[in-house]
């Protein structure tokens, strides 16, 4: 036994990647996963490194765009589309600006009913 506590790791585990996989090689494996018979899907799965998961989310991806949505796309968010940027940035100023409006004809109403209470008043006669 080795004095040691010290866990030795295997070399081939310390930098995995993930997986690419072309338009061709994903429509090789639907295809080959198509033609399994009964039962065989869970091995081939296994032994490719496959989860079911992907191939149905391949196939669907393939009858939604064709081949174009197998290829791979670049992960994250999509960039900002400017013209999106302007209709928001629009859009809080129209609703910034009806706000004002709004107001203002709510002191314009008010100053109406104040004009109004002041020459009812004037026109009473006083004794």
């Amino acid at each position: 036994m080795s004095d040691s506590n010290e866990v030795v790791t295997d070399p081939r585990l310390e930098k995995r990647t993930r997986r690419r996989f072309s338009v061709a090689e994903r429509k090789r494996l639907l295809a080959e996963a198509d033609a399994l018979p009964y039962g065989q899907k869970g091995a081939w799965l296994r032994r490719k490194g496959l989860y079911a998961g992907q191939l149905s989310t391949w196939r669907k991806e393939l009858a939604e765009h064709g081949e174009a949505g197998l290829a791979a796309r670049k992960p994250g968010r999509k960039a900002a589309d400017p013209r999106d940027k302007e209709i928001e940035r629009l859009k809080k100023t129209n609703a910034r600006l009806e706000k004002r409006a709004y107001v203002a004809e709510q002191l314009v109403g008010i100053q109406k009913k104040i004009l109004h209470i002041f020459e009812t008043d004037n026109s009473e006669p006083k004794s």
